[in-house]
């Protein structure tokens, strides 16, 4: 008794499609919270942070062969495992699809070549994987942008504290509690971890701006620290840092929206050339 390879597509597709409704569902639930394991990561150096996977130790092996954007991901909030995960199901949705549209189709009494559903579902599985790797990206530089933005601002708060005659501890402090937003809450738990751990704040804002790839937030960090060790008085240079930053997001802007216009010269053209054509057509239809 022959097996019909549409039931093959089918079974394979079904197991497809369930295993990545299963992944979604386990990562989608909300695990118990453990106060012990959340006060001993505040204490344990990045590697053993980085090591303590639990049951995710297969999507850490796999996150080393893909070299995931550390930087862009520690910015999104996203770990290494999370955006593998997040490859491995839009492959899986890319490579499930073809099959299921074939077998769709056979049940309407139309048949494919085998060889294509299998070649188009590895194409559709590197282009959604692809997909969702730009998406980080993407998501990962306007989160840049806005918090090139927010540090601009906390640069300002920081030197009014300062003028106030505030320590500058104290003025990193109540500079980050002034304003709302994912930001300064960011600039907040990383200025907690520095109390808890008994560090510097600028040492702290200095490893964080190296973490997410915000050289602007080190710049704050070690301003201050001048404030803090030589007791030099830097309410001015922060606002003329701050001042220069602003300088520097009107530039980078203008510099993307002229690049925008540029990319819209080439439809311009092109509707140009079709109206031409239009024109054109009755006068070479008559020769």
């Amino acid at each position: 008794m022959s097996v019909s390879p549409f039931l093959v597509i089918a079974v394979v597709s079904g197991a497809l499609v369930g295993l990545g409704a299963f992944l979604l569902i386990r990562e989608a639930i909300p695990a118990t919270p453990a106060l012990a394991p959340a006060l001993h990561r505040l204490h344990q150096s990045p590697a053993a942070a980085r090591a303590g996977t639990g049951g995710l130790d297969w999507l850490t092996g796999l996150s080393r062969y893909l070299r995931p954007p550390h930087k862009e991901l520690a910015l999104l909030g996203r770990t290494p495992e999370q955006y593998t995960l997040s490859l491995v199901l839009s492959g899986l949705i890319g490579l499930a699809i073809p099959p299921v549209l074939t077998a769709a189709l056979s049940l309407l009494g139309l048949s494919l070549p085998f060889v294509l559903p299998t070649v188009t579902g590895l194409g559709l599985a590197f282009v959604f994987m692809f997909v969702a790797h730009r998406d980080v990206l993407a998501k990962a530089e306007k989160a840049r942008r806005e918090f090139t933005q927010a540090v601009c601002t906390y640069l300002d708060l920081v030197a009014l504290q300062l003028s106030a005659a505030h320590g500058p501890v104290q003025s990193l402090e109540r500079a980050a509690e002034v304003c709302d937003g994912w930001v300064f809450e960011r600039l907040r738990e990383a200025l907690r971890i520095a109390q808890m751990q008994m560090h510097a704040p600028w040492d702290e804002l200095r490893d964080l701006s190296e973490q997410i790839g915000v050289p602007e937030l080190g710049d704050v960090g070690a301003i201050v620290q001048a404030s803090g060790t030589e007791g030099a008085q830097v309410h001015e240079t922060l606002r003329m840092r701050a001042d220069s930053l602003r300088d520097q997001i009107r530039t980078d802007n203008l510099t993307r929206a002229e690049a925008i216009t540029s990319r819209l010269d080439v439809p311009g053209a092109m509707l140009v050339f079709v109206l031409v054509g239009f024109v054109m057509f009755p006068f070479l239809a008559r020769i």
